[in-house]
């Protein structure tokens, strides 16, 4: 992978979605930016495109605190996906909130990268692009 073709932000605030959309386009973190703002709209994707592995995002970027499902009831569910989505998708959580107990939980979910604080800066983001394309590399050349 030479660039990461897609990244699925999932935040219910759209001020929030606005301004990650905004840095990210303007850093070139992703050839392409989606936005869902429910857990569920962003599991439907992913089911929707099970069989369509271009289709899916290379990174995912999800919101701990959101309405009817959190980003742990994401987690819980994306466990049940094929492992063709959860070896395609790295997720990193994203929260303003400061809970100990989230960030523990974060932590430990096999599935999360890292827990990142909100609002995201350009620098946070071009670090993680660096990480995700390294790995990607490392990753290729072993095959």
């Amino acid at each position: 992978m030479n660039s990461i073709k897609k990244a699925l932000l999932v935040d219910d605030t759209e001020i929030d979605l606005y301004i990650t959309r905004c840095l990210m386009e303007a850093g070139g973190f992703a050839d392409e930016i989606l936005t869902r703002t429910s857990a569920m709209e962003a599991l439907a994707y992913l089911r929707i495109n099970a069989d369509n592995p271009e289709q899916l995002p290379d990174v995912i970027f999800l919101d701990i605190r959101m309405p009817v499902m959190d980003g742990f009831g994401f987690l819980e569910q994306f466990e049940l996906l094929s492992e063709s989505i959860r070896n395609h998708c790295t997720i990193y959580m994203l929260s303003s909130s400061l809970d100990y107990e989230d960030l523990a939980r974060a932590h430990c979910n096999p599935f999360v990268s890292a827990f990142l604080n909100k609002p995201l800066y350009p620098e946070t983001l071009l670090n993680l692009k660096c990480q995700l394309l390294q790995r990607s590399s490392l990753n290729n050349n072993k095959q």
